[in-house]
């Protein structure tokens, strides 16, 4: 699938480039950010150009992300237990669920860029839950763009070294995913001990009850 993906961006350039993130920023498994860092070696390259590449990417990623949140918030559950099912099931749901419950707007940020497994998830639980959509597009926009101009400059900065940075990405990545996990738990247990769950916004709990029954 990568060389594929890259033989592809190599051929097709900026169309391919800005239909792939689009379709991946929506939920389907593609490794989009290789191709961040490819597109930043064809930048380097003088092949592609930097402007484009980062308009296009930041605008498909976005436009990715507001179709997760229309199936969350339109599709309804029969829809959302669907995509569940096919794509990764529920445990990543209520990972996600308890993650904007807790984060916010700051959450969606960080997913587009530094614990990007979460990032599908959040979108599809955002509209679920009716988080603000303004606020949703605006830590959006904001966290896409990071996301692209931070992977096309190591892309072009490390030009010869295009896999061993994808790969060395990848891992920092789920490692501060493990660690945001953790410390989610962490602050449950705290609260539990302290007896402060009941204190716990109902709202937020019903619209949580909610995503999970849709995921059953």
């Amino acid at each position: 699938m990568n060389d594929q993906l890259l033989e592809w961006l190599s051929v097709y350039g900026l169309p391919v480039f800005f239909g792939i993130l689009v379709i991946a920023s929506a939920g389907m498994p593609f490794p989009v950010t290789l191709m961040l860092i490819f597109a930043g070696s064809l930048v380097e390259q003088g092949e592609m150009d930097l402007w484009k590449v980062i308009a296009l990417g930041s605008a498909g990623a976005v436009i990715g992300d507001q179709i997760g949140y229309g199936i969350g918030k339109y599709g309804g559950k029969r829809l959302l237990r669907r995509l569940t099912n096919w794509i990764g099931g529920e445990e990543k749901v209520k990972k996600a669920v308890d993650f904007i419950n807790r984060w916010g707007g700051v959450g969606i940020f960080f997913s587009r860029w530094l614990i990007t497994p979460l990032g599908p998830w959040l979108n599809i639980t955002s509209g679920a839950t009716e988080y603000a959509w303004k606020k949703f597009v605006f830590w959006d926009i904001a966290g896409e763009i990071v996301w692209v101009v931070l992977y096309v400059a190591l892309g072009y900065i490390f030009s010869d070294s295009v896999q061993e940075v994808a790969e060395f990405a990848g891992n920092i990545t789920w490692g501060f995913f493990g660690l945001i996990i953790t410390a989610i738990l962490g602050w449950k247990l705290f609260q539990y001990f302290r007896g402060d769950d009941k204190d716990d916004d109902p709202g937020t709990e019903e619209a949580t009850d909610a995503v999970y029954d849709a995921a059953r």
